[in-house]
């Protein structure tokens, strides 16, 4: 390098010490308000996690943004200034899946910030008991995938526990096969979550064809597994999962269709407060008689409001009756919407408003 350009570099090192002191400086005022905020909020039951307020600052900013700051940077770098934020303000406890590792741990880590307080648990229901008792702040679980469909168990436990939707995230999927070695060849056992065995069915069959696909409990409980073994085996997973076991690559994206995604739900133990929610989650039961479905149907389709999921399941205890689980545009929790809400009660046996919260986006990153 030459002199010339020496010099340049050593100023331009100069320049970005600058605006480094710059940076440092606005991040502790910002964290002196975020203070401020949580003095004011103290004793208060008030909710910290504001899902439509922080949406509202990120799509503010990535269409303020004129680069070349990538916008999918700049909202990675803020999420984690808005977790400090939350944290600085109030603590709040985290639940999901565990062990740590799974997919909902990384979808909780993206989208809640490295500051949430993550905390496992060994199933759905320990989730859902945990948030309706007020152990934990928040929750998150996955409800269903764009290829295997609905995680059936967390809609059945929206009706026993009271529970409500605060948020919704979108996490692409994406596998990938660890192990302590480097190969393929030596590879007798693959242990996985029975559902990443399924989307990587045809990967295995051509490349591991004589290898025993072994069902357990979670993706990480696989590399856990893996870690621990002195046996030629791996785990099929988030390639993420390497770094925390210390086990290597082997091979990366083998799904059988990579176009796969998995809507997690953020859950709370009150509905979501004021702000931008334009979606609606409602559960509900009818009469047995004919018709009685369409009459609640055509309460929505009469005033207009679009329907995006609709999903039956069996009422629990009573034979061969159903629940409806069913995803509005709109928020249904406005004034607007009163006569609408008292309209269907009328029409349903049971009805229950599970939340009112602000759509998610599908983030790019692969998990």
């Amino acid at each position: 390098m030459s002199e010339s350009s020496n010099n340049n570099l050593d100023h331009l090192r100069e320049e970005i010490d600058s605006l480094d002191g710059e940076i440092l400086e606005l991040l502790n005022k910002r964290a002196a308000a975020s203070l401020s905020v949580g003095k004011l909020k103290a004793g208060s039951a008030d909710q910290i996690f504001k899902p439509f307020r922080e949406q509202e600052v990120l799509r503010g900013l990535t269409e303020r943004n004129p680069g070349p700051l990538p916008s999918e940077h700049l909202e990675g770098i803020y999420r984690e200034i808005i977790s400090s934020s939350r944290r600085l303000q109030r603590p709040e406890r985290v639940v999901y899946l565990g062990p740590e590792g799974t997919f909902s741990y990384f979808a909780g880590l993206e989208h809640m910030g490295r500051q949430a307080d993550l905390v496992p648990k060994n199933n759905f229901e320990d989730i859902f008991v945990a948030v309706s008792k007020g152990e934990a702040d928040l929750g998150i679980i996955p409800l269903e995938n764009s290829l295997k469909g609905t995680v059936g168990q967390n809609v059945d436990l929206f009706m026993r526990y009271p529970v409500f939707i605060q948020d919704e995230v979108y996490s692409r999927i994406s596998h990938g096969l660890i192990s302590k070695g480097a190969g393929l060849d030596q590879i007798k056992t693959v242990y996985s979550h029975s559902k990443a065995l399924e989307q990587c069915a045809g990967w295995l069959r051509v490349n591991l064809p004589g290898a025993l696909l072994q069902p357990v409990d979670s993706t990480a409980k696989a590399a856990e597994i893996v870690a621990a073994s002195d046996e030629p085996c791996a785990a099929l997973g988030n390639i993420k999962l390497a770094n925390i076991f210390g086990l290597n690559v082997v091979a990366e994206a083998i799904e059988d269709l990579p176009d796969n995604w998995t809507r997690f739900l953020i859950i709370g133990p009150k509905p979501g407060q004021e702000g931008k929610r334009d979606k609606t989650t409602i559960l509900f039961t009818t009469p047995d008689r004919p018709g009685a479905l369409v009459s609640v149907l055509s309460v929505l389709s009469g005033k207009n409001i679009n329907m995006t999921k609709l999903e039956s399941r069996p009422f629990l205890g009573e034979k061969w009756k159903y629940m409806f689980f069913v995803d509005l545009q709109g928020d249904l929790g406005t004034e607007e919407y009163e006569s609408i809400i008292d309209e269907l009660k009328d029409r349903c046996l049971t009805f229950k408003i599970l939340g009112s919260y602000p759509g998610g986006s599908q983030h790019g990153s692969k998990f």
